[in-house]
């Protein structure tokens, strides 16, 4: 029985120091297949026409996409979800895409809901205030969030004044069955603890998406690349 036990702790002294790296990469992998599965879910909805006016997404300073958004609600709405951020480089927001920060949703609504989903959300986040906004700090998105979600194809108008509406616009694509599909009263913020492992350190998000000095992950590069295809030039 001693000999067990001097076995097993001498396993244990081999182990335990190993579990925090094996953790780290677990985090690491989980963390790149978002980022491939948010280039994947922005490509799809990009890709068809009309989903989102071109003219919206060219004046966009940022793209937040948020895959597989998870909504349950009786009454009372909840949503949780994961996904990134990127921004067109300059102190103007007129430059190329940067490297993309990772983003955390979070929060609910309320309303007569019933049902449960998972939904994916395109956000285009409109002027310098709200990008800014958002790499600073937690930001609570009110109804104009919800203007530009549901019917597409709107006119040119409509889309103007959308645009001087809201600071940020959100499109959704549901997988399920819903009623009311609306991100009014979450959050989004920057998701720090993820971006430490994407990136291999601690940095803010704000240098991360503004710098021009962080190199855009391979995982993001389907994202970028997308983003650059579409909407290559930023359009007042």
């Amino acid at each position: 029985m001693r000999k067990l036990l001097a076995c097993l702790s001498s396993v244990l002294v081999v182990v335990l120091p190993l579990l925090p790296e094996v953790a780290s990469a677990a985090d690491k992998t989980k963390d790149e297949d978002r980022l491939r599965n948010c280039g994947s879910v922005l490509k799809e909805i990009l890709d068809v026409p009309d989903d989102i006016p071109q003219d919206l997404l060219d004046k966009a300073d940022c793209v937040v996409v948020f895959p597989s958004v998870l909504k349950a609600a009786f009454i009372v709405g909840g949503s949780y979800g994961r996904g990134v951020m990127s921004c067109r480089q300059g102190d103007d927001f007129k430059g190329q895409w940067g490297a993309p920060t990772m983003m955390a949703l979070e929060g609910g609504s309320f309303g007569f809901q019933i049902g449960g989903e998972a939904t994916d959300f395109v956000l285009l986040v409109m002027n310098e205030g709200g990008a800014r906004g958002i790499l600073n700090s937690k930001v609570k998105l009110g109804a104009d969030a919800s203007v530009a979600a549901g019917p597409v194809g709107r006119d040119s108008s409509a889309e103007s004044d959308a645009t001087l509406r809201a600071e940020i616009l959100s499109y959704s694509r549901a997988r399920g069955v819903f009623a009311g599909v609306s991100l009014e009263g979450s959050t989004i913020r920057p998701d720090n603890g993820d971006n430490r492992h994407v990136y291999g350190r601690k940095i803010p998000a704000r240098d991360i998406v503004l710098s021009g000095t962080v190199a855009v992950p391979p995982a993001a590069a389907e994202l970028i690349s997308t983003l650059a295809a579409r909407t290559p030039k930023h359009r007042a």
